[in-house]
């Protein structure tokens, strides 16, 4: 159904992959007049990579609004902004091979997304993931398209559905620890160190979601990603 409404319309849209690859999820959610989440949906998609997740996300968003109303899009994921941002026009003269001559990844979603946009006009707007205090609708797009792919059931507004969730990978309140159901503090591993940084550039957790410049990190068995990965890997 497509979602027809006023002069512009405000929109997230996020993807989920549980192991990248593995279980996996899309979610969209257009905002009201306040910017509060109005409408949503969200998807299973069996098992694939967060990159898949994403654009899937994307191209629903796309295929679900009114091509003649300027839309804005707000998303996490770098990799899909700049598939169609600034890879697609030269993917496009190429032939849908990159620039060292191998066939472009995803290629069929890349091309439909392309379709969609063809004629309108489309603000992408980057935002960090998993922030205590930001962007509202990119939170909740990131909570649906996760429990999509934890529970591989759709859901939405239309459905009747409820909130989806807080996410896990959501970093807790200034102050706030995480809590065992017995009511202490879980144990850190051994193996990694417990002081938490501030990230000095993007980059992407072990968790398959990524983390932008100025995020808090801390160093796990494999690298940096986000504190709660690390607390989550040592239980």
């Amino acid at each position: 159904m497509i979602v027809r409404m006023r002069e512009r319309v405000v929109a997230a849209c996020d993807g989920a992959s549980k192991g990248n690859p593995g279980p996996a999820g899309w979610a969209w959610v257009i905002s009201d007049d306040s910017e509060a989440p109005a409408r949503w949906e969200a998807g299973p998609l069996g098992r694939t990579t967060n990159n898949v997740a994403e654009l899937t996300a994307l191209e629903r968003l796309l295929a679900a609004t009114d091509p003649a109303v300027p839309l804005e899009i707000r998303m996490d994921s770098q990799y899909a902004m700049k598939a169609v941002t600034t890879w697609l026009p030269g993917w496009k003269r190429n032939g849908w091979k990159t620039s060292a001559g191998k066939p472009v990844a995803n290629q069929e979603l890349v091309v439909r997304i392309d379709e969609l946009l063809d004629g309108r006009s489309v603000d992408f707007r980057y935002v960090p993931a998993h922030q205590v205090d930001g962007d509202r609708l990119n939170d909740f797009a990131d909570r649906a398209a996760s429990q999509a792919a934890s529970v591989q059931q759709p859901a939405g507004s239309a459905l009747g559905s409820p909130e989806p969730p807080p996410s896990p990978d959501t970093p807790p309140a200034s102050g706030a620890r995480r809590r065992t159901a017995g009511g202490k503090a879980p144990r850190r591993s051994g193996g990694a160190s417990a002081r938490t940084i501030k990230a000095k550039f993007p980059g992407r957790c072990v968790c398959g979601r990524s983390y932008a410049a100025g995020e808090p990190i801390a160093k796990n068995d494999q690298g940096w990603g986000h504190p709660e990965c690390r607390t989550a890997a040592a239980g």
